[in-house]
């Protein structure tokens, strides 16, 4: 994990640069600096200094999930049994073990924890239920999980 600079006082030609690379983490250095209206050598600058601060924290490729037969995405409250350290260790260092686990926020107030993530079909949706959320340690229940619908008259 990479230590994080002192923070990198943001200018408008910055902020530009990072709009770009957020729309195309692929854009050549040459196309990029076009684009922001610098020369090559000064935007490869730009971009090493807003890497060396962590303001650019890494490059993926967006997967597209329907694609890849995963078209549902869902959110579920999780509540745990105890909110002990060692208790919301376990859970979290188990929820970072759990490739389909897309992101887990600790949320404030009643609830302990809102999770993220996709899945194929209903029944692919079920076994996530019982056999990945409802086995994480510390898991009380899960306060509300649905696929149906509010259909309107």
């Amino acid at each position: 994990m990479r230590t994080v600079a002192p923070s990198l006082q943001l200018d408008a030609i910055d902020r530009s640069i990072l709009d770009e690379l957020q729309r195309d983490g692929r854009l050549s250095n040459v196309d990029l600096a076009q684009r922001v209206h610098l020369s090559p050598s000064a935007c490869l600058r730009r971009v090493k200094q807003l890497e060396d601060a962590s303001v650019i924290d890494r490059y993926v490729a967006l997967v597209n999930a329907k694609a890849v037969g995963q078209p549902g995405t869902s959110f579920t409250i999780v509540n745990l049994e105890r909110l002990t350290s060692a208790a919301i260790d376990a859970f979290e260092h188990a929820v970072r073990d759990t490739p389909q686990i897309l992101d887990c926020f600790y949320v404030a107030g009643t609830n302990d924890y809102l999770i993220r993530f996709t899945y194929r079909d209903s029944e692919d949706l079920e076994r996530f239920h019982a056999e990945v959320l409802m086995r994480l340690p510390g898991v009380v229940r899960s306060v509300k999980r649905t696929t149906a619908l509010a259909l309107q008259p």
